[in-house]
């Protein structure tokens, strides 16, 4: 998580390149000079598998300066982020991230001049990426940042998560993916797709690497489920072979043939076959026999679909045909494209284990399907009859039979199956389960429509079978009924299935769903979230025959834990916001010569009047909604982009208000452990036995009356300036914000003692106790720190009248208005130092193995964060008064700075960017720094126009 170490990363990834293209140049070059046969040439690309921000890696050397042209053509990423870093915290972090998807960008766009004059083509044309996400499992890299949308075209690669994966099915968290077996089996027969088995090279043309990919890696079930089983039109090319034919007419006609030739069954005539006279058609044992559907009688009624579920292996357990009349045999008829198979369309889904059965010969519970078969009016169109041909049961000696074969088909409207969950409806379920019943005949399709994502609400769906056409009124007991009912009924009815879209995740299936929490990996309510994106579908694939209540809940628990996961970044860009928001309320109570108020304070005033609740909090999303129209950038959902916003912006605001009281309690028991120790010391000062530790500190008087520390202790800003600067230019940004932060916590911790130690001083004066407040050492401590922590002089204590209770009253609300002000700063640059902390780890890690400098951008803003802890360092620093000519206004108020930079946070943090909001800070110290240094030039052309004043006046 460190830009510096990235680019070490990619330098080296380069270097690596180069040294394997070279060493199989030397070894072609070794086997020509032995003579030995050589067939092709050397390799002059390498296929680069990235993981986590390894991927990113490989797609940052693919765009370096000094790789060879052409010497990566091909990436795969295993749970890389490419959007932007899981959580963008160091700025030079995201700015690399940004240049990098922007040189991406440039490379798929074709090169001309300015003058619009074509020049070359796209630099990466032939550079194929594929990003495999972890899907909801991987909690460190959603499937939003694996995305490649927006800086690889869909022409030259693709997002698929794994659980959309075919032969995966499953999500992994993010070590995970590197060695789940069935994902590791499914890229390696992939790479070793990709490659020419005449060259023995990868393909070089890059759509055919692409059609290899999507082959291998997509199950083909696509998220419209009206056309559920539409292949892409890459993936028809490849996994669905073509023989060309000619018709009667000698026209060229195209025929599918996807079952391989050697599988073969013996027609047995029109005796065997069977015609199916209602709209569900059942197969519960390998028969041999054929099933005929009259689309057009079956099909009637609006039910212009077909679906069927089978764990039947296709080819060899089940083929499907679509034909125009009716036939005794698919042979008997002409070749041609009137006779379509239809096999191919039928998709694999992942199934559970199929049950056991007791004995030998008896019938077992049905089986999972394993896989599914969607036709729509448009697959239909023009032919008359659907036969589905079963294969007979194969035999085999001295073993038992196998398992029970099952296939379910029904034409049904999809109309009849949908049911849209209304946001009511789901936020209800929290607390208590809300039920759905389905009853027999049914259709076998059903598709809820959840109107809010599943991402965010994750949904324990329960299916329970309560009938299936068996009465059991003649059963003696109720109970044993329903006992001897849920046995039977295993045995008809096959389990279901639950298929889970996501537009940015993909396909995410549940088999033999019993009771399954239902998942996707979303990122709905986003401010580059689409519309669609608040909306998940799920298609249960039920038995018609049966009956079934379904309970919908969801957990309370389990919603937060998303949402925290989701929008993190958004939380730490408003809570930076909400720091703004209450120094900016600091700031004018200032101007209008009132109590600083605390921190704490500051944050609850701006939650709890509407008059403030509004312009922080929801303007800010207004502008975001403005700014996406006017770039015409998709519009985000309004209603579910506010709520969330809204509640991230609650939730920032307890983490700040959490994060306040905890600091409050450090600085406050601090103090109280000072003072106790304060007067402890001056009540035993006078002990013979502290005076070995007076000695010592009148001997180390010496040390501090040296020139030099003297120097350093009259400026302590300036020593806690330039070493904080120096540190975050030569060493690490984080270590300058320690300094500023230090300093920062010391004159926090001598405001407050000394706000307790006029506090005691008064209340001691009213309770008459002899407590020597007013002694000449207490008055100059006391003035030193108020020198040192910048105070008011308006309310300084003076030597003359520091008796007054007044005064005395005034000094320790002074000291208190101090403390607050500078716990104010403490907030904001804490959070400033904790978002290097990853940066900083990294570089511990990397002690061992050289040092270099950091970012020269990290380096600039925290001078910038510097400035600002320095120039406001005073209360009375919030307003500036400038008299300069030209100038038309001569009071600079700095809550108007602040609020303008909550809203930049705020919006940097509805960007899931708060990186970008360090830029606010390093912009508030930069106009601090600038005010200062023209307050005090104004400030001395004033003086030196009164001195010559006087002076003038003396002469006369």
């Amino acid at each position: 998580m460190d830009a510096a170490i990235l680019e070490e990363h990619t330098e080296y990834v380069v270097y690596a390149i180069h040294k394997i293209l070279d060493q199989y140049n030397v070894s072609y070059d070794a086997r020509t000079r032995d003579g030995a046969a050589n067939s092709g040439s050397s390799p002059k690309s390498v296929i680069l598998v990235g993981h986590s921000m390894g991927g990113f890696v490989a797609r940052a050397a693919v765009i370096h300066p000094h790789l060879r042209k052409s010497a990566v053509q091909t990436i795969l990423t295993l749970s890389s982020p490419h959007q932007s870093p899981p959580v963008a915290l160091q700025p030079s972090l995201g700015h690399y991230f940004a240049r990098v998807n922007s040189e991406w960008r440039e490379g798929y766009e074709v090169q001309t001049t300015n003058t619009g004059r074509y020049v070359s083509g796209p630099v990466l044309s032939d550079v194929v990426v594929v990003s495999i996400s972890g899907a909801y499992n991987d909690y460190q890299v959603r499937s939003k940042l694996a995305s490649l949308y927006n800086i690889v075209p869909p022409t030259h690669g693709f997002m698929i998560s794994s659980t959309a994966m075919n032969n995966v099915w499953l999500s992994m968290e993010h070590q995970a993916i590197l060695w789940c077996n069935q994902l590791v089996a499914q890229v390696s027969h992939t790479l070793l797709s990709l490659i020419d088995a005449k060259t023995g090279q990868p393909f070089s043309d890059s759509p055919k690497r692409l059609a290899v990919f999507a082959r291998m890696l997509h199950s083909g079930i696509s998220h419209n489920f009206n056309r559920m089983m539409q292949l892409p039109s890459f993936k028809q090319s490849i996994n669905i072979p073509v023989q060309n034919t000619k018709d009667a007419s000698g026209s060229q006609v195209h025929r599918s043939v996807t079952c391989p030739s050697n599988i073969h069954w013996n027609d047995g005539g029109l005796d065997r076959d069977l015609y199916i006279q209602i709209n569900e058609v059942t197969v519960l044992a390998m028969d041999g026999r054929r099933r005929w559907l009259d689309i057009q009688k079956l099909g009637s009624n609006g039910k212009s679909h077909f679906v069927l579920v089978t764990n039947l292996e296709p080819c060899s357990g089940i083929r499907l045909h679509l034909w125009p009349e009716k036939g005794k045999s698919a042979s008997s008829l002409p070749l041609n494209d009137r006779v379509m198979e239809v096999t191919s369309k039928m998709m694999r889904i992942p199934s559970g284990p199929a049950p056991r059965q007791l004995e030998p010969g008896s019938q077992t519970e049905q089986p999972p399907p394993s896989a599914v078969f969607w036709l729509g009016p448009e697959d239909m169109h023009g032919f008359r009859f659907l036969t589905i041909s079963v294969a007979p049961r194969p035999t085999v000696s001295g073993r038992p039979p196998p398992a029970a074969s099952m296939a379910v088909g029904q034409f049904f409207n999809p109309e009849e199956g949908n049911q849209d969950l209304s946001p009511w409806f789901m936020l209800q379920s929290t607390y208590s389960q809300k039920e759905l019943l389905l009853e027999e005949a049914h259709p076998l399709a059903v598709k809820l429509s959840f109107s809010i994502s599943l991402g965010l609400l994750p949904v324990t769906l329960s299916m329970n079978t309560v009938s299936c056409g068996i009465r059991n009124s003649g059963l003696p007991e109720e109970e044993a009924g329903d006992i001897e009912s849920s046995r039977l009924c295993k045995l008809r009815c096959f389990p279901p299935v639950a298929l889970a879209w996501d537009d940015i995740a993909g396909l995410h299936i549940y088999p033999n769903l019993n009771s399954e929490t239902i998942i996707v990996d979303s990122s709905p309510a986003q401010w580059s979230s689409p519309q669609q994106s608040e909306k998940t579908v799920v298609l249960l694939l039920v038995d018609p025959h049966c009956s079934y209540k379904s309970s919908i809940s969801i957990s309370v628990s389990a919603a937060a834990s998303r949402l925290i996961l989701l929008y993190n970044s958004k939380i730490v860009g408003l809570s930076i916001a909400v720091v703004f928001f209450a120094l900016m309320q600091q700031a004018h109570s200032w101007d209008l010569n009132q109590r600083i108020p605390s921190m704490l304070t500051a944050v609850e005033f701006n939650l709890t009047l509407m008059s403030r609740l509004f312009p922080l909090a929801v303007v800010p999303i207004i502008i975001a909604l403005f700014i996406s129209f006017s770039i015409s950038q998709p519009f985000p959902p309004f209603a579910s982009f506010t709520s969330i916003s809204l509640i991230c912006y609650i939730i920032a605001n307890g983490f700040i208000a959490i994060l306040i009281l905890i600091s409050h309690l450090v600085f406050f028991v601090a103090a109280v452990i000072h003072i106790r120790i304060k007067t402890r010391w001056q009540m035993w000062g006078q002990n013979v036995q502290f005076t070995f530790l007076q000695r010592f500190f009148n001997r180390s008087s010496c040390f501090f009356s040296l020139k030099a520390i003297r120097v350093l202790r009259a400026n302590p800003v300036l020593v806690t300036l330039f070493t904080a600067m120096i540190l975050a230019c030569l060493v690490h940004p984080s270590f300058g914000l320690l300094i500023l932060l230090f300093a920062h916590l010391f004159c926090c911790h001598n405001a407050l003692c000394s706000s307790f130690l006029a506090a005691s001083c008064r209340s001691n004066e009213q309770n008459n106790e002899t407590f020597d407040c007013n002694s000449d050492d207490y008055k100059v401590s006391e003035r030193l720190k108020y020198n040192f922590d910048g105070s008011f002089n308006r309310t300084f204590p003076s030597e003359e009248n520091s008796n007054s209770p007044d005064l005395s009253k005034s000094f320790g609300e002074a000291q208190l208005d101090v403390f607050h002000h500078r716990h104010g700063l403490v907030i904001l640059h804490l959070l400033a130092t904790m978002m290097f902390a990853p940066s900083v780890i990294a570089w511990f890690q990397r002690l061992a193995m050289g040092e270099s400098l950091p970012w020269f951008l990290d380096s600039l803003l925290c001078i910038g964060v510097i400035l600002h802890g320095i120039c406001n360092s005073k209360p009375e620093f919030n307003s500036f008064f400038l008299s300069l000519p030209g100038v038309p206004f001569c009071n600079v108020r700095l809550s108007f700075v602040y609020l303008i930079a909550g809203y930049w946070s705020y919006l940097s943090g509805l960007a899931l960017a708060p990186d970008i909001a360090f830029y606010a800070m390093a912009a508030v110290g930069g106009i601090s720094f600038a005010l200062r240094m023209i307050q005090r030039r104004s400030s001395g052309e004033k003086k030196e126009v009164t001195y010559r004043g006087r002076k003038h006046s003396h002469r006369h």
